[in-house]
């Protein structure tokens, strides 16, 4: 199963009671977005073991079971926090869970060449780096399956290109 990291509690939160204090004990509900019907989350992103319905928070307000929530890719979710006696102190609907690139692509300088031809066309987060940098939008353009540089990039350089 695909999962991504949740932008809620996702990787290392702490959460607060209205007072500032660790919520010691809180509750974290999950549900199928717009609804209260139970929708699992995941330890990790192996999507493996299923995190508790709701996930009980430690002493310190954190996530147990390293400290992570994964969600399942293609699903929206509806976070409730409570505390640990089930007064709401938020919640939070049509929660998807953090894409990251899904196509990394590379290729070599020439210092003559400025323009590549990708595998696929890209719909989104382009992001472009050579010799390990991240390139600025204003130094090459994206058309379709064509990307071109400003300049040609150096001699023997890596160029790594990510998008989705």
């Amino acid at each position: 199963m695909a999962v991504s990291l949740s932008p809620i509690g996702g990787a290392g939160w702490q959460f607060f009671d209205n007072n500032g204090a660790p919520l010691t004990g809180g509750k974290l509900y999950t549900y199928a977005a717009g609804t209260t019907t139970n929708q699992p989350t995941y330890t990790t992103n192996s999507g493996a073991t299923a995190h508790s319905n709701p996930i009980i928070l430690d002493s310190a307000g954190r996530i147990p079971s390293g400290g992570e929530v994964w969600l399942t890719v293609g699903l929206s979710y509806k976070f409730v926090l409570k505390t640990s006696v089930d007064v709401q102190i938020w919640s939070a609907d049509n929660i998807v869970g953090i894409s990251g690139p899904s196509v990394t692509q590379n290729f070599t300088g020439t210092g003559s060449q400025t323009t590549f031809t990708f595998s696929s066309t890209p719909t989104s987060l382009v992001q472009i780096y050579i010799n390990g940098v991240y390139q600025q939008k204003n130094t090459y353009t994206v058309s379709g399956t064509t990307l071109t540089f400003s300049e040609a990039p150096p001699v023997t350089s890596s160029i790594e290109v990510l998008y989705t």
